[in-house]
């Protein structure tokens, strides 16, 4: 692995083209080089996330879930190959159910809001929902396993579920969104 990455401006892309895990090329404009992007993109603000205070155990099933992306990039990056499946999707629906055991039900949509750690998850969360477009529009283009559209499914689910605790973790609690406001009226 170590000489693979010796080297990392090759200038071999300046034509617009990028290479794929198989050794081939395609443009950087690619519905599969999006998803890839995407999915870089959510592992790096996970990363931004992991920079707040949190619960331990929060802390270890985040790095575990960075490495799962990095797995799905990988899978993405190579066509017809697989590194995500079942067990992966699994275990976001076990943390989904551990995670939503403690927090009361929701009566009302909340705002992405509230700790600063709870707002990265939001955006980790939205960022996820990109990365899942991304993915359908791939799987819709080509042939792509299921198992990777499920795993950002889950995991945008999962990501709401812990803004609220990690808002609950700094103290907080939801911010509510006010469908009774009247226009112009912030409060």
């Amino acid at each position: 692995m170590g000489n693979r990455l010796s080297k990392i401006a090759t200038r071999t892309g300046d034509n617009g083209s990028t290479g794929l895990g198989d050794g081939s090329r395609t443009s950087k404009d690619n519905v599969r080089i999006h998803a890839m992007g995407d999915v870089d993109e959510l592992n790096s603000n996970i990363g931004l996330l992991l920079c707040e205070a949190m619960p331990d155990a929060l802390r270890g099933e985040l790095v575990a879930i960075q490495h799962d992306l990095f797995d799905l990039g990988g899978e993405i990056c190579i066509p017809g190959y697989q590194l995500i499946k079942e067990e992966h999707v699994l275990r976001l629906d076990d943390l989904l159910a551990k995670y939503n055991a403690d927090l009361p039900a929701l009566s009302e949509f909340i705002l992405p809001a509230g700790s600063r750690a709870a707002s990265l998850a939001h955006v980790c969360r939205t960022v996820c929902r990109r990365a899942e477009r991304s993915i359908v529009t791939l799987a819709n283009a080509e042939t792509l396993h299921e198992h990777p559209r499920q795993y950002v499914n889950r995991l945008s689910d999962l990501l709401f579920v812990l803004s609220r605790v990690l808002n609950r973790f700094a103290g907080g609690s939801d911010v509510l969104w006010r469908h009774d406001r009247t226009a112009g009226q912030a409060k």
